[in-house]
């Protein structure tokens, strides 16, 4: 039997992926919230019938599952890779960090505030919701250790880090671009305790306006 996931379902001349469902998916989690991700819905989308959903997954729990690994593998992958990344000062690093923050293609936070409010309403979610944060926190504290903060001092100041961007997408803050990257030294400064190098905050500045979605 052949292999459904490497043989998209033809539609005419529209092949329908495993992806298709799940940006799909994605999109409605995202914008209606987690109980309005229904098969039928998302067949609709798409155009196609309800029975092609079981070419790729066996059950609504299943695409749920995957959109959960989704998440996990593009928010939280990124903000790990980034806090590892080399760096010659404890602010580039946090620079780097914040690049997750300001490109979308790296950390969707409408997605991760819609996965946020599904573990509202589900103890598993919930539960994946907390590891998950444990490990970015670990992370972050990582690398505060790594720039010669003692272990207790590192969990706080990857706590306030942390929580302080998670507080400013629960708020739905919508500041101009150019207002945030002004406090950007400030925030460096508040973060580590340190004083951020002028070339430090020019390069994350240039990134920011790079990946904004006018660019």
């Amino acid at each position: 039997m052949s292999d459904p996931e490497a043989e998209p379902i033809l539609l005419g001349n529209t092949k329908v992926t495993r992806e298709d469902w799940l940006t799909v998916a994605m999109d409605l989690l995202v914008s209606e919230g987690v109980a309005e991700v229904k098969v039928l819905s998302i067949g609709e989308r798409l155009g196609v019938s309800r029975s092609s959903f079981y070419w790729y997954f066996k059950s609504r729990k299943d695409l749920l599952d995957a959109l959960l690994d989704a998440w996990e593998q593009t928010n939280t992958a990124a903000l790990i890779r980034h806090a590892a990344l080399p760096a010659h000062t404890i602010t580039a690093a946090v620079c780097n960090v914040f690049r997750c923050w300001v490109d979308a293609r790296l950390f969707n936070h409408r997605l991760d505030f819609a996965i946020r409010e599904w573990a509202r309403r589900d103890g598993a979610v919930r539960r994946i919701i907390d590891r998950t944060d444990a490990t970015r926190l670990g992370a972050f504290q990582a690398m505060f250790e790594r720039h010669g903060y003692e272990a207790a001092e590192a969990e706080v100041r990857a706590r306030i880090l942390y929580y302080m961007q998670v507080g400013y997408y629960a708020l739905e803050l919508s500041e101009p671009l150019e207002e945030r990257l002004k406090r950007v030294p400030s925030y460096l400064l508040g973060f580590t305790g340190a004083e951020p190098r002028e070339e430090e905050v020019a390069a994350l500045v240039a990134y920011a306006r790079k990946s904004a979605p006018s660019a």
